[in-house]
Parts: C-alpha cells; sequence; structure tokens
C-alpha cells in the first residue's frame, strides 16, 4: 500500500492534466496507509520494544544503537497515534485540523501515557517472564469483551468484526483507542483507571520480588518517575480537551466545529470524491466512531470518502 501510494505521488507531481483526480485518490490511500500503521504499531513495533527494553533490563546493559532505537520506537508510537488522529479530522469537512500547539501536546500526553505502560510491563517480565504470558491473555481478554459490549459494527460480516476487535484490544493493552460512538468521557475515565491500576500492580510485583542490590538502584528512578510521568500525561490530556482543542479554539472565534453545536449551518460533511467507488468506508467508520457527529451529519455518511 505504501509503495503503490507512492507510485501515486509520483503521478501527482507530473501529471498535470490529472492532478486533482490523483490528489484525491493519493488522500483516499494516505487515510488508509494512517490506519495501518496505527495497526502496525502496535501489533508489531510496540511487542517488540517491550521486549527490547526488557532484553536491555535483563542484561544491564545498552549498545548506542539500542538505546537509539528504543527512543526512535517510543517516538514514533506517539507519533503513530498522532497521524491516525490528524488522518481522522481531515477525513471530516468541517473539522478544523490541529494547530502546532494542540500536535504537540497530543503527541506529549501519549507519550507520557504510553512510556510508563510499557516499562511495568517489561520489569514485571524482568522477574516473571512467563507471567507476561499469563497477564497479557487476560487483559486482551478483558479488552476484547468491552470492545464487543460497546457494539463495534465496522466490518461487513462476524468473523472479520471478531478479528478487528482482537486487533483493537491489542491496543487498548497498551493505549487508549475508541470504538464507540458518543462522549468518550466516562469510558476514558473507566480505561485510564484500570491501566493505571494494572500498571500499579505489576510495578508492586516486581519491587515485591526483587533482590536488591546497587544494580537495580536506577531502576528504582525510573519507577518512581513512572507514577508522576502518567499522572501528567493524563493533565496534559485534561489541558488539550479544556483548553486546546480545536473545538475550543473555534468556539472563541464564535465559530463551530462540532455538528451538534448550536448555531451551525448544514452539521459537519465528509470530503468526498468525485468517484463513488473511492468510498473509504473504513475511514468513514472510524471518523464517526471518533468524531461527535450529529443526525443531520449522518446523512451525508454514505457519499463520504477520503479528503482532499
Amino acid at each position: 500500500r505504501c509503495l503503490y501510494a507512492l507510485k501515486v505521488g509520483w503521478r501527482v507531481c507530473w501529471a498535470k492534466a490529472e492532478e486533482e483526480d490523483e490528489q484525491r485518490h493519493m488522500a483516499f490511500l494516505s487515510h488508509d496507509i494512517s490506519m495501518l500503521r496505527l495497526f502496525e504499531t502496535f501489533l508489531e513495533n510496540t511487542p517488540q520494544l517491550t521486549l527490547l527494553l526488557y532484553i536491555v533490563l535483563r542484561t544491564n546493559k545498552a549498545e548506542l544503537s539500542q538505546g537509539l532505537g528504543m527512543v526512535t520506537a517510543f517516538l514514533c508510537v506517539s507519533w503513530s497515534l498522532l497521524d491516525y488522529h490528524q488522518s481522522l479530522r481531515s477525513f471530516v469537512q468541517d473539522k478544523h485540523e490541529l494547530s502546532l500547539g494542540s500536535s504537540i501536546i497530543y503527541f506529549l500526553w501519549n507519550l507520557l501515557l504510553v512510556c510508563p505502560r510499557i516499562l511495568a510491563v517489561a520489569l514485571f517480565a524482568l522477574l516473571w517472564p512467563y507471567g507476561v504470558a499469563v497477564h497479557f491473555p487476560l487483559v486482551w481478554l478483558a479488552m476484547f469483551l468491552w470492545v464487543s459490549l460497546q457494539g463495534t459494527d465496522f466490518m461487513e460480516s462476524p468473523w472479520p468484526e471478531q478479528l478487528y476487535r482482537a486487533v483493537v484490544a491489542v491496543i487498548l493493552y497498551f493505549s487508549w483507542f475508541n470504538v464507540a460512538q458518543g462522549r468518550t468521557l466516562q469510558r476514558s475515565i473507566i480505561y485510564h483507571s484500570f491501566i493505571l491500576l494494572d500498571s500499579s500492580l505489576l510495578a508492586l510485583a516486581w519491587l515485591w520480588g526483587r533482590a536488591p542490590s546497587e544494580e537495580s538502584s536506577y531502576l528504582l528512578l525510573l519507577l518512581a518517575a513512572a507514577l508522576p510521568c502518567y499522572l501528567l500525561g493524563l493533565g496534559l490530556r485534561v489541558t488539550y480537551y479544556k483548553w486546546l482543542h480545536p473545538n475550543v479554539q473555534v468556539q472563541k472565534e464564535g465559530r463551530y466545529d462540532e455538528v451538534d453545536a448550536s448555531g451551525g449551518e448544514d452539521g459537519v460533511q465528509f470530503r468526498s470524491f468525485l468517484e463513488p467507488d473511492l468510498v473509504n468506508r473504513r475511514m468513514q467508520y472510524l471518523a464517526r466512531t471518533h468524531l461527535s457527529l450529529s443526525q443531520l451529519a449522518q446523512q451525508h455518511f454514505l457519499n463520504g470518502a477520503a479528503a482532499v
């Protein structure tokens, strides 16, 4: 998919006569790539990052390349979440894109929430490596049931839908991912409370079972910084939604970004193609799930596609 997007992008640079159509096709592909990149990040990169951190802590030494790799991997996880959110907002016509300041805060609070979670899992694996083989399926099952209770409708048939829910459950093991329409405050509080409690229990299990040594002193410092890091991430998230969210910015300017805001015009519409075959139905569903859409906006939903 990425190679095909590069091919289309190359045509956009040189084929002036078909530039508009090619740009629309390129936008269609970019939305799919953003979603697939997010899935790859949490299905492959994040577990590999956890394993690499476990190996470094286990051997108590790290090559420069390993250190740079871990830093880059942490940044890439947060970047994939930011890129996915920006892609969702650009898919909806009347949703204003994130400003530079909003993007930075969004990136930072995801980074600050993911880092302590991965550290807690890696520390727990230091003493009970086989315990992770029990812990992950149990938490994954809880997340899978939670997602199922929210009634997702992403795929066109039951079995692929179960696969989608299984993938989302893996993402939820590490990071927040919304799968249901409506306000997310209560679901977010439940999720973060659960993850904070679960990560704390993993960290306490490591503290209880570790053998006191000078080599583990730096781990105590890391662990001591993990809780303030997570709380700071939650604080930045609250800051983002209270003062830096695009909705807040446009309301200050006397305009509206939410489709159910009073005083709006015709409601939010999805950016669309001239070609009906290029409707990105996956992105339609995800945008409807993550972003508030009124009943009026739902009328335009079947005509939605990728952003130009």
